[in-house]
């Protein structure tokens, strides 16, 4: 695994893929409260682009397009958390979704461990470590934290390839697909003050 790490923003001579892993660091869970601080992407092809966030110098203006770009495919583990996050700070809505949290709820039924750590574990014999998940990720960047960032997007395109082959065993490709196309509504909802409200419910 190679790792770059950038300042502000991820430059525009990175090639991005059309399908990308992607995921964020935040001083907490609470998007309104707990900034955010660090952007990791990686292609799929074991080199992970680590982009620390400073929102008080500017905005990361080449990060943000990819972000809008719906011709790329945004891969997330518990892609509601993240994307309500992109959408707050930087105030776009984000498109082309896959979901590996939701992909292994709906063909992992026979567990309920659907964390990354659980899906590194079983689909892909991958022992990874959680220990750095609550740092500060505010300060400078630990070689640790690195190594963890950069391992939290390392495993998702191989991850999807086994969820995609699931989802089509169980005929749960379509259900999936609205699953993620939801989660643009999801992050909205959870922003403007129904996060822990069920409004489906009676």
């Amino acid at each position: 695994m190679k790792i770059k790490l950038y300042k502000n923003d991820i430059p525009q001579s990175v090639k991005i893929a059309n399908t990308i892993a992607i995921d964020s660091e935040t001083m907490g869970l609470n998007p309104f409260r707990d900034k955010l601080c660090l952007v990791q992407i990686s292609n799929g092809d074991d080199i992970c682009h680590l982009i620390k966030i400073d929102l008080s110098k500017k905005k990361p203006l080449n990060l943000i397009k990819i972000l809008k770009n719906n011709r790329i495919q945004k891969i997330f583990h518990f892609a509601r958390f993240d994307v309500a996050v992109f959408k707050y700070n930087f105030k776009i809505n984000i498109k082309n979704i896959y979901c590996t949290k939701i992909a292994s709820k709906l063909v992992r039924t026979y567990t309920d461990k659907h964390g990354y750590k659980d899906l590194c574990n079983e689909l892909l014999n991958k022992n990874i470590s959680k220990v750095e998940q609550s740092s500060d990720w505010g300060a400078e960047l630990t070689n640790d934290q690195k190594k963890y960032a950069a391992t939290d997007v390392l495993y998702l395109h191989k991850i999807k390839a086994k969820l995609d082959n699931m989802l089509l065993r169980e005929r749960r490709v379509k259900l999936a697909k609205a699953c993620f196309d939801f989660i643009e509504i999801r992050t909205t909802l959870d922003i403007s003050g129904w996060g822990d409200q069920d409004i489906f419910r009676h």
